[in-house]
Order: C-alpha cells, then structure tokens, then sequence
C-alpha cells in the first residue's frame, strides 16, 4: 500500500506562548505558567501542561486560574516574541514542504503527498520537521497524520504533548466513532445541546442517525455537513499560500471604559498596535472589524469591508471610530475592546491607487523604523500621551 495515501498533516506548537516564554527564561521549565492578563479581568492566553494538571485552561478568567493553581506563575503576553517565533517555525515547515495552510500563529495543515520521491513515508517528513523545530528553535510540537483534515487534527490533538499520531488508512472510522460528538467542527454549544435531545454522545452516535434527521433538526447545512464530517467525509484539500486570515488587538479592561471620548483614544491605541503589527506582517486588511463585550458579558461586533487594503493607524482608526458610531454604544460600560483586520493581501500585490492620504504610509513607515531601532515606546502619538491628570487604562 502506498504509505503516502495518508499524507494530511496537522502541526500544532505545544502550548506556544508559555514555550517561548521558557525559551527566554528557563526557570519557568518544570512550573506551572499561564501566558496573560494579571489582573482580576485578564484571561488566560496559553496554559503549560504543568497548569493544566489543575485545570487551567485558555481563554479562563485568570482570577479562576489562581484559585485552581495555587503556585501559578503568570507571564504577561509579548505578542513580538511570539510573531518572531511563528516566523521561524513556519520558515522551517516551508524548507519541507510548500504546501502549507497556516492557521494561526502556531498551527497548520500540510500536504506531504508531493513528498514520495525524497522520503520513505509522510511519518518521516513529520519527524525531521518536528526535530528541526525542536533543534533550531528549542520549541516542542505535536503532529498528526491522516487522509483528511478533520483526523488529522484530532490527531495532532491527541498525540500532544510532543508527540505524533497516525490514523492508518482504512481505520478513520474506528479512531472517529468513539469520539464525543463535540469534536466535530460546527458542534458549539447550541448545536450540542439540540442533538443531545436525540441521545447523540459520540460521532458513532451521530453517524448511526439518518442524515435527514439531522437536517430536519439543524436545517440543510450544518445537518448535512455534520452527517459528513461523522462519516469522517471531509474533502476541503490543504490550501497551500494563505498566510494568516486575521490579524487583531483586543483589551479587557480592570476599570469599564463609559464615554466616546474615552473609548475613541482606546480605539486610536489599539489602531496603532493593530497597523504596527499588519505592517510588520507585511500586509493590508481589506476588512476592518470592531468588537466591543460590555460589564454585563454582552458582547456585539462590527465590521466593514473597503474597496483597498488598509495599513495604517490613521485608516484603521477612520474605520473604528465608523464602527463605533454604527454600535451605538452610547454611554454602556465596556469591559472588553477590540480592533482587528480581515481579508489581509500582501503589501507587494498591486493595490488601487491612492490619489490622497499616502503621507500617512510615509509618515508610518518613519514611526516604524524608528522604532524598530529604538523600542516600541520610542515614538508614541501625541493624544495617547499622558497629562499628569490622565489615569491609565485597565
């Protein structure tokens, strides 16, 4: 048999912030660490295993964190530590293959079909591609292999930490079915709760219900692609050249934010971290999003798609600032906000010609290399400057 008939990879870096936090303090090895906000709102970004031992786990409450791991060190994010990282992971994936769909900064589906010639079987290219990360960066990753996407990453999932795992042809089923029913993509929270009326606890569960049941429970689409997907029928094929689909910035807050004036000077602070980091990716947003979660957890998003791609704080703040006023936040406390950019397209692809407004690339390509040479706070703009009477925000 062809070992190459099964040759969809997952990759997925091990618990990638704290690893690059370790990798530039190693006394955090051994330790139980949380990547994240400190104070009572912050979350938790990434766990060490050592943490999740005790149940901490990504996107908790770090207050909740804390009361679960008494001995928990918390590691405030560096966002440029970890872009840095992703560069030199994904520049070491590439060397093996090109056919690379990013996912994230730390993950990505790989076809290793077109490999057959250079190696013995797709496990090969997985393990030189995990050991050349782990010699060249120090970091630990995970690698599953299988005929579709979907097993390959549960694969990865399961074969974690620092490991890989090989769902063989012909035994997708048998490694799908015993499942529970809340791996498949698509099943959230609502979904789960209106199949499990139907006494549905395991893929092999949904996968022994007719598919029009399905449908006639959670309409033509989702119950047509869940009937799919529990018959492990995933066709989507690695789409190899796409970096990342989104780049964004968000905040939650210590003290609730109430007030245009106060949310317009965050929303101008996360604009310009917003276009350092799209410029430092080397690419343009052509959607432009805003996400505002309020003190009573509610949470609303806003977006709006431009005819070129954006790059600048200017651009991006114009847009923000639009989505605002479209919210119609008014005078409500919000905890959380965010400014993020979608549908990004190289810098160096052909763009629709600006006739005003390009001195504002200028300007922040000076402002960049300033701080490049300097440090980020090297330059800073004029209205986030604060007056001796300005408190900080949360």
């Amino acid at each position: 048999m062809d070992p190459f008939a099964v040759a969809i990879a997952h990759i997925d870096m091990d618990a990638f912030f704290v690893e690059v936090e370790r990798r530039k303090d190693p006394s955090l090895r051994g330790r139980p660490v949380a990547v994240g906000g400190a104070g009572n709102r912050g979350v938790v970004a990434s766990a060490s295993y050592e943490a999740r031992e005790h149940g901490v786990r990504s996107a908790m409450p770090m207050a909740h964190a804390r009361r679960l791991c008494s001995g928990l060190v918390v590691v405030p994010p560096d966002q440029r530590a970890y872009g840095a990282a992703s560069r030199e992971v994904f520049d070491i994936i590439g060397s093996f293959t090109p056919r690379v769909e990013p996912l994230s900064v730390d993950e990505a589906f790989l076809d290793l079909s077109g490999l057959r010639l250079h190696h013995a079987s797709p496990e090969a290219v997985a393990a030189g591609m995990r050991a050349a990360i782990r010699e060249r960066t120090g970091l630990p990753s995970s690698v599953g292999i299988a005929t579709v996407k979907l097993l390959a990453k549960l694969a990865s999932e399961d074969a974690k930490p620092d490991g890989m795992l090989v769902v063989p042809a012909g035994t997708e089923l048998d490694y799908l079915h015993p499942k529970p029913v809340r791996a498949l993509w698509g099943v959230g929270e609502a979904t789960y709760a209106r199949i499990e009326e139907l006494g549905v606890r395991t893929v092999g569960d949904l996968a022994a219900l007719p598919a029009a049941t399905l449908v006639a429970r959670l309409g033509p689409s989702l119950g047509t692609h869940l009937a799919a997907l529990s018959r492990a029928d995933d066709p989507r094929p690695v789409e190899a050249g796409g970096g990342a689909k989104s780049i964004s910035v968000e905040q939650t807050y210590e003290t609730d934010l109430a007030g245009r004036p106060v949310l317009e000077r965050e929303l101008l602070r996360m604009s310009d971290r917003l276009a350092q980091r799209l410029r430092r990716a080397g690419v343009g947003a052509r959607t432009v999003s805003l996400k505002v979660r309020f003190a009573d957890f509610s949470t609303i998003s806003r977006s709006h798609t431009l005819t070129a791609p954006v790059d600048t704080a200017h651009d991006l703040y114009e847009q923000a600032v639009a989505l605002l006023e479209r919210a119609a936040v008014g005078d409500r406390p919000v905890r959380l906000l965010g400014v993020g950019g979608e549908g990004l397209q190289d810098a160096d692809q052909p763009r629709q010609l600006e006739l005003t407004g390009g001195e504002w690339g200028q300007l922040e390509d000076a402002v960049e290399a300033v701080r490049r040479r300097f440090g980020d706070a090297a330059v800073a703009r004029a209205r986030l400057v604060e007056s001796p009477g300005d408190a900080p925000p949360g």
